[in-house]
């Protein structure tokens, strides 16, 4: 199971309607609503329960080659694919990766707590130039006081401010009553990984097969095999999907 897959099922494990859940969707569309209008953001709010998402957009949509028809949009998945797709491979796959570990992170929370945390990110998505731009991520869950599940997720998206571009993580879970860090990923696959390794755990986590691998690449069976052997090696796993299951060594 790709990493996809694993947090969809996981997301998704309140989709079946409960009736006890009386939180009022407007409430939060207008929360949606407030953050864009405010600060030119992309929001996008996700309905775990009905696994529907709606898409409201502001003029850096646009700029950043973004077209949706309403505003807000409806889609029916959690899954913003027309934004997914223009953020960077490798910042698209640590995204799934970080959402997973938050969402574990929150169920481990008393439900009293959940609130107080969010994450913040930033990641490189392709403008309408096709050229890639510095985006500021943060991420919000919105538990259910009824049932306890998981029922709405908040994305935010907006740009980053040039001079500013190095200043922000690539990853924070941050606890914003307290205004704590409380996790930072400094694991850096760049900084371990061969270029050719980079290549072959992403088409892993993609849930391509050796086979599939060594066509894209134009290379051998064995020279996929050895390459995902030295990713075990260099990343202490047992088996290189875990590299996107939320196993890798602990965030500090």
């Amino acid at each position: 199971m790709t990493i996809v897959e694993t947090l969809n099922k996981t997301l998704l494990k309140s989709r079946a309607k409960d009736k006890r859940c009386r939180m009022d969707l407007e409430v939060y569309k207008n929360i949606a609503l407030a953050y864009v209008r405010t600060e030119n953001s992309i929001a996008v709010l996700s309905d775990m329960q009905m696994n529907t998402s709606y898409i409201f957009t502001s003029g850096t949509a646009s700029g950043l080659g973004l077209n949706f028809p309403e505003n807000p949009t409806v889609i029916n998945s959690i899954w913003e694919e027309e934004i997914l797709m223009k953020i960077h491979p490798d910042d698209r796959m640590k995204k799934y990766v970080h959402e997973l570990r938050f969402f574990k992170m929150l169920e481990e929370t008393g439900q009293d707590e959940r609130s107080s945390f969010c994450v913040v990110s930033r990641m490189r998505l392709c403008d309408k130039n096709g050229i890639y731009q510095w985006i500021r991520h943060r991420m919000f869950y919105f538990y259910s006081p009824d049932t306890g599940k998981l029922r709405f997720a908040l994305c935010l998206y907006d740009r980053i401010a040039e001079r500013s571009q190095n200043l922000l993580p690539e990853f924070l879970i941050i606890n914003t009553v307290k205004g704590e860090v409380v996790a930072e990923d400094k694991f850096d696959y760049r900084t371990i990984l061969s270029p050719r390794e980079l290549e072959v755990l992403k088409y892993v986590g993609e849930g391509l097969t050796s086979k599939e691998i060594a066509n894209v690449l134009s290379i051998s069976i064995n020279t996929v095999s050895r390459h995902r052997q030295n990713i075990l090696k260099k990343l202490n796993v047992k088996n290189s999907v875990e590299a996107f299951n939320g196993n890798l060594p602990k965030i500090t």
